[in-house]
């Protein structure tokens, strides 16, 4: 076991500078060498690594994360830089928000918006958060320089792009984290912001309220109708719901399977100090969805708001001034342009003005009634911008050993976007949105209304706009509060319980629908009293069954194994909502309907109302609810706050309008199967699968509009084509943790591997286990690491 010594390099200019803040007050750092991390690798590529401080354990992440990730590592660098352009083409595309851009779109906007020395200012001053940083930078530049560029994946391989990363380089990269769900996502709004030429009209067009909401829905974390949301199931059950009386934890991310928001699992020691396992996503040292020896926790993407938009009142004379408290103030103008080798040939390379206010950026959304007129702009104003707190939140959580202490490590508001479900070893189990949330109240609200048509979005899409013309309208400034303007933890909705909760991306409303939900809550937290997703009824409706002892499994607790096949048993929620007023109008109807639509009905009858792979009328179903669920008043049973779980629920076929509507969308689902090419009863498995290493893999799972817990779909794609459904979203991460007297007992699997370097034996090789429904136990303990490491340790003097 060679002990490799450690690289250096030298940061200059920027990167110096950062470097020095983040360095000062560390004069008893170790001497560079004097220390080492250990890297061991179990079955399916899984790291442990051990060090004697989270320098080392970072340091250990970073190169072992290159070893699977270091193409898309550079190229994310490259988008975090600003460069794409330079380096990938102006006309090219990349990931950035929640959807693609040009390559100049998102270096324009990435170079306007980062601060580097704002960053470095903002950044924690924990010593030990200051030096896990450091450390994953020189662990990430130390496997390049071991590596050198002609070893690298095909991907990457001697390209010019791939450059040591520099510590402004990561901060970077947490700050697009951060901003991703607001600021990030309406990326493309700041782009198309530009003061109106003269003759634009001095009012806003009017708008179709359901055209703004969809519009404002497509950049939305868990509401796009294309896909390709972020989304998660968390589930935790405490000492009442379980056999042994000790917590249980299901974790169920639904993220990307490809880019900078994939998982990552990983094993983190620091003897004496930490032990923690589980995934994390993005470039971080620290484990975000897992588990220690005494508590286990997951992460569902939160309902609340991230950001505002203020309405402002503009000077006629000048569309660049706005008015606050009857003062004119002038917007800032920034000039951006890319550099000239970023430019095709005999091109000129782009560039663009942008216009802020003291409230934010300007933006532009006239579909959503949001343009930019001789009167009236809007800027958006995030409450993640400069959130640098989130690694020193995770450091806490991997460490705590009860449920108090999980929350508490929440407490410096950290979480970014996501709620904590989480359970530990004394059988407590916590639903907590400690994320961070402006902090307007209902009465705010209504006193800082904007115009009509704007004040109207808040209902209509769930936009918080703002009056910008008075200061008053500005978010309350709590002292309590980590982060100025934001709601603090005392006033954000915390259940901790006995017994269970669960999360499907609503709100806190229905955490545990036999628990009062908290009360006097921000509107902007979350909403009370609606429909709720039909993965969220269908947890609910899993998890009551369960612990009735009315779903056909033995006993009336909720054990490890009966959680495992919960998760997997792909109930298609939707089905078992709509078929049997279907399958009877079906038959009321009989000769009468088309050819088509008899089909449809027979291979309807037929299904077992489930996305499961062997499941025949899975795919018909998908294409007919995917027609049929937005029709109007298509429920027989209309929603009822009262019984949110149960309602709204079946098909109003007595209706002549709905009934043919209905049928309609069953004849033309009929049509679209068979136009892509394939029988309305063949199996899901012929449509969903992938192939690795030349062998088709089934997948299982559902889309999000079917109610299936085992979320799985397109992104770009959102009906079947000639190839079936290109499945890049969903499940990935997925963890059920328990406890004994020994500590966690853990299973899990990551649907897509280690390694998005497709010629890596580590690219989805876990995709057969996900779709047999098979789970890898985790080796946690230091017995069972050393009885499963696969290879010869990997020991780095740092």
């Amino acid at each position: 076991m060679p002990l490799i010594p450690a690289a250096r390099f030298a940061p200059t200019g920027t990167a110096l500078a950062i470097a020095s803040l983040l360095l000062a007050g560390c004069a008893s750092t170790p001497a560079p060498g004097s220390r080492s991390v250990t890297i061991e690798r179990t079955a399916y590529g899984i790291p442990h690594i051990t060090a004697p401080d989270y320098e080392g354990v970072a340091y250990g992440v970073a190169y072992a994360h290159a070893q699977d990730n270091v193409c898309q590592t550079a190229e994310y660098l490259l988008t975090a830089r600003g460069e794409r352009s330079q380096y990938l083409g102006a006309t090219g595309t990349g990931d950035f928000g929640l959807g693609r851009m040009t390559n100049a779109q998102i270096d324009l906007f990435v170079r306007n918006h980062m601060d580097d020395a704002a960053l470095a200012r903002a950044a924690d001053t924990d010593a030990e958060v200051r030096a896990a940083l450091r450390g994953y930078v020189a662990g990430y530049n130390r496997y390049l320089q071991d590596t050198g560029p002609n070893g690298l994946p095909e991907a990457c391989r001697g390209k010019p792009w791939v450059r040591p990363m520099t510590q402004a380089d990561l901060s970077r990269t947490t700050e697009l984290s951060m901003i991703q769900g607001g600021l990030a996502a309406l990326a493309g709004a700041v782009m198309a912001a530009e003061p109106p030429a003269a003759k634009t009209a001095s009012a806003q067009p009017a708008v179709d309220p359901q055209q703004a909401a969809l519009e404002i829905a497509r950049l939305s974390f868990n509401a796009n109708p294309e896909g390709g949301e972020l989304g998660s199931n968390g589930w935790a059950f405490g000492r009442n719901a379980t056999p042994d009386g000790r917590g249980l934890v299901l974790g169920n991310p639904h993220f990307p399977w490809f880019g900078i928001n994939r998982f990552w699992e990983m094993h983190l020691t620091i003897p004496g100090s930490m032990d923690v396992m589980g995934a994390t996503g993005g470039l971080s040292p620290t484990v975000a969805i897992g588990f220690n020896k005494d508590v286990a926790w997951t992460h569902t993407v939160s309902t609340g708001k991230r950001f505002t938009l203020y309405e402002l009142k503009l000077d006629p004379s000048d569309p660049t001034v706005y008015i606050v408290d009857g003062q004119r103030r002038k917007m800032t103008a920034k000039t951006v342009v890319l550099p000239a080798e970023s430019a095709a040939a005999g091109a000129q390379p782009a560039r663009k003005t942008f216009y802020a206010s003291e409230w934010g950026p300007v933006i532009s959304l006239p579909r959503a009634g949001l343009g930019w007129s001789a009167t009236t702009a809007y800027a958006i104003r995030d409450v993640n911008t400069l959130n640098t707190r989130s690694a020193r939140a995770w450091m806490k959580m991997g460490r705590a050993s009860s449920m108090a202490e999980l929350r508490d490590a929440m407490g410096n508001q950290g979480m970014p976007w996501i709620n904590t479900i989480g359970a530990d070893r004394q059988g407590n189990a916590m639903y907590a949105d400690l994320s961070v949330v402006p902090d307007v109240s209902a009465e705010q609200l209504k006193s800082c209304a904007p115009s009509a048509p704007a004040a109207g979005l808040f209902g209509t899409a769930g936009l918080t706009v703002l009056d910008g013309s008075r200061a008053a309208c500005d978010w309350k400034r709590d002292s309590a509060a980590a982060m100025p303007g934001a709601i603090p933890p005392a006033r954000m909705p915390v259940i901790v319980t006995p017994d269970w909760v669960q999360n499907s991306n609503d709100s806190f409303w229905l955490s545990n629908p036999n628990i009062a939900a908290p009360a006097n809550i921000s509107p902007l937290v979350g909403p009370v009293g609606v429909p709720q997703r039909l993965r969220t009824r269908s947890g609910i409706q899993e998890i009551e069954n369960r612990l009735a002892g009315r779903d056909g499994l033995p006993g009336n607790k909720m054990g490890a194994e009966q959680l495992r096949n919960v998760i997997f048993r792909d109930k298609n929620l939707a089905g078992d909502l709509v078929m049997e007023d279907l399958a009877a109008a079906c038959r009321s109807a009989g000769a009468s309907l088309s050819a088509d639509q008899q089909t449809g009905c027979r291979v309807l009858a037929a299904w077992n109302r489930t996305s499961t792979p062997e499941a025949k009328g899975a795919l018909l179903f998908r294409e007919f609810w995917r027609k049929a669920k937005d029709l109007p008043k298509v429920w027989r049973v209309p929603f009822d706050p009262a019984r949110p779980v149960a309602t709204p629920a079946g098909l109003d076929m007595a209706t002549t309008a709905t009934r043919e509507a209905v049928f309609k969308s069953l004849g033309d689902a009929v049509a679209a199967v068979r136009a892509a090419g394939f029988a309305p009863d063949v199996t899901l498995a012929d449509a969903q699968y992938r192939e690795v290493r030349g062998q088709k893999v089934a997948i299982p799972g559902g889309d999000e509009f079917e109610g299936v817990l085992n979320k799985v779909e397109s992104q770009g794609q959102p009906v079947i084509g000639p190839k079936g459904y290109g499945i890049n979203y969903g499940s990935s991460y997925i963890q059920v943790v328990g406890f004994d007297e020994r500590g966690p007992v853990a299973q899990a699997l990551l649907t897509y591997g280690q390694s998005s370097d497709p010629a890596s034996p580590r690219a989805f090789d876990q995709l057969p286990l996900f779709s047999q429904k098979k789970w890898l136990p985790m080796p946690f303990h230091r017995a069972d690491v050393e009885a499963q490491r696969v290879g010869a340790p990997t020991v780095l003097a740092y």
